[in-house]
């Protein structure tokens, strides 16, 4: 018996139909006769296409899914249809399709997957859709694809061999309009494509625009010109740079290439962060790296590094800092605090997303106007942090590419500083799963978590990626109550640690604030699962 449930809670089928509307069914029934030529699951929360979805529907020719919430496709999903000519797959939240799957489809005709999510077209995605006469990819994520993708297509080759012999081919109607096309150098021979496409290729929509870059925005396929692209070719107008003690020196590197490059600058084997990039035209790129107030220490070999697709470029700056002549007064030097000051910086994560965080802090100086701050930043347990230089006026900065379910530390101090208690803040980031969205909510509640311990006072227990979402709440209820308390901490109590990076339940994680930090006993490392991560 087929169990399916309509909007009337009683399924609609007529010969040989199967018709399911609005319901919350989730799976695809297991029981559907053999024999239907058509089926239409629509609104019924439906969220992946398992092997063989259909399989013992041999005799299926119509095969619609609309507005479900499709997200995975497995690569043999259409496992059995050999008698299949339509797939409608409309409003779903599909990001990638294992085009090899339409080798179980040989004659399909009609592909519908506009108003997903997909963002690649491999260059021999069409190479099994040998039969079709109708594919619609609009309202998609797509920014680049390769003419390739085309000119591969076997029935876009036979298409071009009896190009003006009416009758011989079919007609085939493509559907590309309404994606966020990047016209740079990389759309060029797409771009071209679409401009000479003829019968028996015909376009739904042949007015394309672009979405970018800039300069281009908003502008159609047949308005502009697209250049060949090139690799990146670095340059600089100075690369041996002398300076006295406590001058600021700036490093100018500049970049040509098709497309826009990505640019890293070194010193002695790492990563510097805090450059500023300038567009000087469309292909053209201006870095500038600024080292405020140099010091001995800041002398060494600086490299800037470019890159896109096709290859890479460098050029290299030579810093040296003499000492001063007697007879020149030195340039007034930076006022800063010095180490032994009691200077408090208030750090806290102000904003966090799937990829990164954003730090704000704020401190009080003489010359706030004036003062320079570095931001230290790595994994925990490295001795060896990245130390990013902010100039004055500046009181925040994004820390983005991090990776999954990795523990960092981001610390805030007056130039060239070291790190003390309270200017450090810990946090994990969640798992890298690719389950639906899974990713995206487990880093977003480990930092969002993390951010709002670190802002109130410390104690307070933090969820981990392994908690369950209900944790967040019973936290924030924790750390109201100590806000009506109105406790203060000592300073050396402001930076987070984590004695670990798993919990086995929730109420591991969110215990009762009121105990005494000090007194709190260490987590049980012996249950199964790791301890409840804390602050103290």
């Amino acid at each position: 018996m087929l169990h399916v449930l309509s909007s009337e809670h009683i399924p609609i089928c007529r010969s040989r139909t199967l018709l399911c509307m609005e319901t919350s069914m989730r799976h695809i029934p297991e029981d559907i006769p053999d024999d239907f030529t058509k089926i239409r699951i629509e609104n019924c929360h439906l969220t992946e296409l398992p092997r063989g979805s259909f399989s013992q529907v041999r005799a299926l020719e119509f095969l619609w899914l609309n507005f479900n919430e499709i997200a995975l496709m497995n690569i043999k999903s259409l496992e059995g249809l050999a008698n299949l000519t339509e797939l409608r797959l409309q409003g779903n939240k599909l990001t990638s399709v294992p085009w090899t799957a339409f080798q179980d489809t040989p004659k399909l005709k009609i592909l519908d997957l506009k108003h997903n999510r997909l963002d690649v077209l491999p260059e021999h995605a069409l190479r099994h859709l040998t039969a079709l006469t109708y594919l619609d990819i609009s309202f998609n994520q797509f920014s680049i694809i390769s003419k390739d993708v085309f000119v591969n297509w076997p029935l876009y080759q036979r298409a071009e061999k009896a190009w003006g012999k009416e009758g011989v081919v079919s007609n085939v109607v493509l559907a590309l309009h309404d994606n966020p096309w990047l016209c740079d150098c990389r759309l060029k021979g797409f771009v071209e494509f679409i401009r000479t496409v003829s019968p028996p290729i015909i376009l739904m929509n042949s007015y394309m625009k672009c979405s970018g870059p800039a300069s281009k925005t908003d502008k159609f396929f047949h308005e502009i010109q697209l250049k060949t692209c090139m690799k990146p070719a670095a340059s600089a107008p100075e690369t041996n740079i002398t300076l006295p003690l406590g001058a600021n020196a700036t490093l100018t590197c500049l970049v040509k290439a098709r497309p826009g490059p990505t640019i890293q600058w070194m010193y002695s084997l790492k990563i510097v962060r805090g450059f500023v990039e300038t567009q000087i035209n469309e292909e053209t790129v201006s870095s500038q790296l600024v080292i405020p107030s140099l010091h001995p220490a800041d002398r060494g070999l600086y490299t800037c590094m470019a890159n896109n697709f096709i290859g890479n470029s460098s050029v290299a700056f030579n810093v040296n800092v003499s000492s001063f002549n007697s007879s020149v007064p030195p340039p007034p030097p930076v006022p800063m605090l010095s180490s032994d000051e009691n200077t408090y910086i208030e750090i806290r994560i102000a904003k966090q997303s799937v990829y990164g965080i954003t730090l704000e802090w704020r401190a009080k100086t003489d010359n706030p106007t004036e003062t320079w701050f570095t931001i230290h930043f790595g994994k925990f347990d490295s001795p060896k942090k990245e130390m990013i230089y902010i100039g004055p006026g500046v009181n925040s900065y994004s820390l983005s590419n991090l990776l999954p379910v990795t523990k960092y530390e981001v610390c805030v101090t007056l130039k060239n500083h070291p790190p003390r208690n309270g200017q450090c803040i810990v946090f994990v980031t969640g798992s890298d799963i690719s389950e639906l969205e899974h990713r995206e909510r487990l880093i977003h509640i480990v930092v969002i978590v993390c951010a709002m311990v670190l802002a109130v006072p410390a104690g307070m227990y933090a969820c981990t990626t392994e908690a369950r979402f209900s944790c967040v709440d019973r936290c924030v209820d924790l750390w109201k109550k100590r806000r009506r308390h109105g406790e203060n901490l000592e300073r050396t109590e402001r930076q987070g640690t984590f004695d670990s990076l798993q919990a086995p339940s929730d109420e591991g994680l969110c215990r009762d604030s009121e105990e005494n930090p000090k007194t709190r006993q260490k987590p049980d490392d012996s249950r199964k699962g790791g301890s409840a991560a804390h602050l103290y």
